[in-house]
C-alpha cells in the first residue's frame, strides 16, 4: 500500500482577521496551517465591523454561516444624515439582501476575531512568534501568507517598489457603547471635514465611530480626553448623537490618525509568498470593505489552491483577479474620503443635494461594485 502523501503546509503571518481567515480556509482546503503572531495573547483591536453581503459571502464559506448570525446584528437600513438630522439618503437592507444573496450584518470586531479563532484547532495559532523575515519561511513551507498589516515588514521587505502607508488628511475615533436608544439601523452623518456614524452590533451594543479632518498627530488639548473633543464637535448635532456620547466610557474610545496606500502593489504575491488583507490594499474606511476584501482575499486563495497545479499558477490565477478588485476599491474608498470628509460648506451642499437626487434603485445598483463579490461555485 503506497503511503499517503503529507498535505501541504502554509505559514500565515499575523492573527488579525485576515490571517485568521486565510488560515481557516486553508485548513478547511486540506492544509496544514501554522499561524505565527508576534502579540502576546490573541486580541481584536478596534470596536466594531459592518459585514456587507460580499464579507458575509465569505464568512459563510468559511463554515460560520449559524455562529456569525447567532452574534451580529441585522442591518435593516443604513442612513446618510446632515447634522441638523434631515436624511439624505437610505439604503434598505431587506433589498441589498435580495440583490445580493445575503444579508448586511454588522458584529463586534472581537467577536468575529473570535469566531474566526475559535474555528481552528488548537496549537494552529502560535502567539509571542515573532517572524523577522517571512520569506525565508518560504524555503520550509509550500505557501507564505503575509497578513501583517498596514505597515507590513513584508511587503516593505519583500516589495521595495511598493508604496508606503500614507496619512489620509484626518482622523478617527471609535468606541463600543451598551445603551437603550433604540437603533435599528447603521447612519452616518456628514458634516463639513467631520463625519459621525452609528451601527447597532448587536447585544444591546453600538458601535460609534467619528471622524474629522486635522493635521496629523493631533490630539485632544492638554488635560481634555478624546471623549471630551468629541463632544466639542458633535455635542450639539442631531438626537440620538448627544445621548450616545453622554453613555460612552471615556476610558474606552480609540483614536487613531487614518491612513493608507497610495495603490496596490503591482502584484500581490512572489514566487509562494503572498500579500492578504492589509498588507495588499489598505485603504481609507469609508467604504466599510477592510475586512471585507481580506476575508474575500482568504476564500478566494484557498479556492485557487484547491483547484490543483502548481502553487505559484494558483497564485498567479489568484492576484489575476483579486488585484483588479482591491485597486479599484482602493481608489473608490480614497475618492469618497475627499468628497465626504474634505469638503467645506459650499461643495457640502451641492454633495448633500447630489445625493439627496440619486434615485434608490440606482444607489442600489451602485452597491454591485463594493458589495457584489460572491466566492467560486462548490
Amino acid at each position: 500500500m503506497a503511503p499517503t502523501a503529507a498535505p501541504p503546509s502554509a505559514a500565515v503571518v499575523g492573527a488579525g482577521i485576515g490571517g485568521l481567515a486565510a488560515a481557516v480556509a486553508l485548513r478547511r482546503a486540506g492544509w496544514e496551517v501554522t499561524v505565527h503572531e508576534q502579540a502576546p495573547a490573541l486580541r481584536a483591536l478596534g470596536a466594531g465591523i459592518v459585514l456587507s453581503p460580499n464579507a458575509v459571502h465569505a464568512l459563510d464559506a468559511l463554515g460560520l454561516h449559524d455562529a456569525l448570525r447567532d452574534h451580529a446584528a441585522l442591518l435593516a437600513t443604513s442612513a446618510i444624515r446632515r447634522p441638523d438630522g434631515r436624511t439624505l439618503a437610505t439604503l434598505d437592507g431587506a433589498r441589498v439582501a435580495t440583490r445580493h444573496g445575503a444579508p448586511l450584518l454588522a458584529v463586534g470586531r472581537a467577536e468575529l476575531h473570535t469566531l474566526l479563532a475559535d474555528a481552528l484547532e488548537p496549537g494552529v495559532v502560535r502567539c509571542g512568534s515573532q517572524v523577522a523575515d517571512a520569506a525565508a519561511l518560504t524555503s520550509t513551507h509550500d505557501l507564505v501568507v503575509a497578513a501583517d498589516g498596514l505597515r507590513s515588514p513584508t511587503r516593505t521587505a519583500g516589495w521595495p517598489a511598493a508604496s508606503a502607508p500614507v496619512y489620509a488628511g484626518y482622523t478617527a475615533w471609535r468606541a463600543l457603547v451598551r445603551t437603550d436608544v433604540p437603533v435599528t439601523g447603521a447612519s452616518e452623518t456628514w458634516g463639513h471635514r467631520e463625519r459621525f456614524g452609528v451601527v447597532p452590533v448587536g447585544d444591546g451594543r453600538l458601535y460609534l465611530f467619528a471622524t474629522a479632518t486635522v493635521p496629523q498627530g493631533t490630539h485632544a488639548p492638554d488635560g481634555a480626553t478624546e471623549l471630551a473633543e468629541l463632544r466639542r464637535r458633535f455635542g450639539r448635532w442631531h438626537a440620538p448623537v448627544p445621548a450616545l456620547l453622554d453613555a460612552v466610557d471615556p476610558a474606552t474610545v480609540l483614536r487613531h490618525d487614518v491612513h493608507a496606500l497610495p495603490r496596490v502593489p503591482a502584484t500581490l504575491h512572489r514566487g509562494n509568498l503572498v500579500l492578504v488583507g492589509d498588507a495588499a490594499h489598505a485603504m481609507e474606511p469609508n467604504l466599510g470593505q477592510g475586512a471585507g476584501l481580506a476575508l474575500e482575499d482568504a476564500v478566494a486563495l484557498a479556492d485557487e489552491l484547491a483547484r490543483g497545479g502548481a502553487t505559484t499558477d494558483a497564485l498567479a490565477r489568484w492576484d489575476a483577479a483579486r488585484r483588479p478588485r482591491a485597486a479599484r476599491l482602493l481608489a473608490l474608498s480614497a475618492r469618497l474620503g475627499r468628497v465626504t470628509q474634505h469638503v467645506g460648506p459650499v461643495a457640502g451642499a451641492l454633495r448633500d443635494a447630489a445625493v439627496r437626487a440619486t434615485p434608490a434603485a440606482f444607489a442600489l445598483r451602485g452597491t454591485d461594485r463594493t458589495m457584489g463579490w460572491r466566492p467560486q461555485a462548490r
